[in-house]
């Protein structure tokens, strides 16, 4: 009889889902389709205590024992909350206090505080066996300021008389000796070590570190031989200056990707706050589009390494930073681009100005709130291809209210942003008529008036991803469905019942 009261018990939940299960087609996969997770790699976890020389995690300039064993360990939380690549700071062999890893002292070693060589195959291993990707940071226009290569005369032309990088006056890069990377020695020394990383660990890509600093000709050399190694290598660059012109004049060079300043700077200054308009996101954007040879693919951030946490901006705004987080990210991971976002934002970790924003990552205080909203973001960006490869049109932007829409063969997306301090409603009318608004976000329900128009309300502070659908309307079928399964189990749960009365009476 027990057995027979189970089997009642889970027939209703087996049909439901057999239901509900829909075949998905997978697409092909491009980088326009991944979500990064950049890494601190000395601020992330300490895996091996055998490597803890001269750590200080009091001290913020300091070793405070993050490694590559500690990102193995972590590869499961991190795909968890739906990231496909990880790309970590710079793994090379630094000069003593190098704990960002820009203090390079040795371009085909691995600094001994994060590992070995064998941790690094080992890491691009793991993530590889996760279905993931992972890019490493990589240097070419500097050196440590201990570099032997500065001791030795007949390498005198391997550095410019001049270094920029003494110029930008940024943080731990800067008064770094330059490299001279129009000198063909130093040109082939940087290919061969190139060469190095991506043959003996199998790494996927190189986020490369202040590409404006070093010539056009340098990098359309340089994308050209890794790609003899490795034809689908992923070259991202980050251009400091920043402004569109600038990055777009870098395109032609052969790298694949580049980071958004311009994106980064307006989306942390229009989102740290409630009631700020968000007229100029959507202006960043059509200055890229309208820029000649504008780049094909943006990395979009909040947070980054060389500047304050987005959290601290909140903060001083006088904001919660989980309200604030919230609506940065649905905008970031739906705006054209791929989405990339710092260690510990997830927490949200705290921080001021370099290194105080470099923080080590506390595993035992989690926020579960944006833990899951950053999943669903990832979730939504796999099911919906439009929202990685769609057009992006404006629908409406009004006191702090934004309608974004995004359209990809015969799917349609809305991304709506309130970052007013009072409820906002827009009349939407370009959108296809007989349908509906689905929330997935907020699970809210949008139909048109018999004109075709969406009338959409959102709260104060709240975002909303909606996908067009046709109009179901109250599902009969389901219903009867379920309300057919729903008696044939109360009628089983019956007649169980009574026969185990009658069996106890005899």
């Amino acid at each position: 009889m027990r057995k027979l009261t189970t089997i009642l018990i889970i027939i209703p939940f087996l049909l439901l889902g057999a239901l509900t299960t829909e075949a998905v087609e997978k697409e092909e996969r491009t980088w326009q389709g991944e979500s990064v997770y950049h890494i601190m790699v000395d601020r992330f976890m300490n895996g091996s205590n055998s490597n803890d020389h001269n750590v200080d995690p009091k001290d913020p300039k300091a070793y405070h024992g993050g490694d590559l064993q500690g990102i193995i360990e972590k590869l499961d939380y991190i795909k968890k909350m739906g990231f496909t690549t990880i790309s970590l700071s710079p793994i090379m062999a630094n000069q003593p206090g190098g704990f960002h890893g820009h203090w390079v002292e040795d371009f085909t070693s691995v600094e001994e505080h994060f590992g070995t060589l064998a941790d690094a195959k080992r890491l691009v291993e793991e993530v590889h066996k996760r279905d993931m990707k992972i890019l490493f940071e990589f240097i070419v226009n500097y050196t440590g300021q201990q570099h032997p290569w500065l001791n030795e005369q007949q390498k005198a032309d391997w550095f410019q008389d001049e270094s920029p990088q003494e110029q930008e006056g940024e943080g731990w890069k800067s008064g770094l000796p330059d490299l001279n990377t129009a000198n063909p020695e130093v040109k082939q020394y940087l290919f061969e070590a190139a060469e190095f990383w991506i043959t003996e660990t199998g790494v996927d890509g190189f986020w490369l570190d202040s590409a404006g600093e070093v010539s056009k000709e340098f990098w359309s050399d340089f994308s050209q031989h890794v790609k003899t190694v490795d034809e689908d290598f992923f070259l991202l660059g980050e251009v400091q200056s920043g402004d569109i012109q600038t990055i777009a004049s870098n395109q032609s060079t052969g790298l694949d990707a580049f980071m958004s300043v311009p994106f980064s700077q307006s989306a942390s200054e229009t989102f740290k706050q409630a009631g700020q308009p968000l007229n100029e996101l959507y202006s960043v954007w059509e200055q890229s589009k309208q820029q000649e040879n504008a780049p094909k693919l943006m990395v979009n951030v909040l947070d980054h390494a060389s500047s304050e946490r987005f959290t601290r901006m909140a903060v001083e705004a006088g904001h919660n930073p989980i309200t604030r987080w919230k609506l940065g990210l649905t905008y970031l991971f739906t705006s054209p681009g791929i989405p990339s976002v710092l260690y510990g934002s997830e927490i949200p970790l705290d921080g001021g100005e370099p290194p105080a924003n470099l923080g080590m990552m506390n595993f035992k205080v989690q926020n579960e709130e944006l833990n899951r909203y950053l999943e669903k973001l990832n979730s939504i960006r796999k099911e919906f291809p439009a929202i990685t490869k769609g057009d992006f049109v404006e629908l409406y932007n009004k006191d702090g209210l934004a309608v974004f829409k995004r359209t990809y063969e015969d799917q349609t997306m809305v991304i709506a942003i309130n970052n007013s301090t009072k409820t906002r409603v827009a009349n939407l009318t370009n959108l296809p008529g007989d349908m509906q608004m689905r929330g997935l976000m907020l699970d809210g329900l949008v139909r048109p008036s018999d004109q075709g128009v969406y009338k959409l309300g959102m709260d104060r502070e709240t975002a909303d991803i909606f996908v067009i659908e046709p109009d179901q309307g109250l599902n009969w079928a389901f219903i009867s469905f379920a309300g057919g399964i729903f008696l044939l189990f109360v009628a089983g749960v019956i007649v169980v019942s009574v026969k185990n009365r009658q069996s106890d009476k005899s």
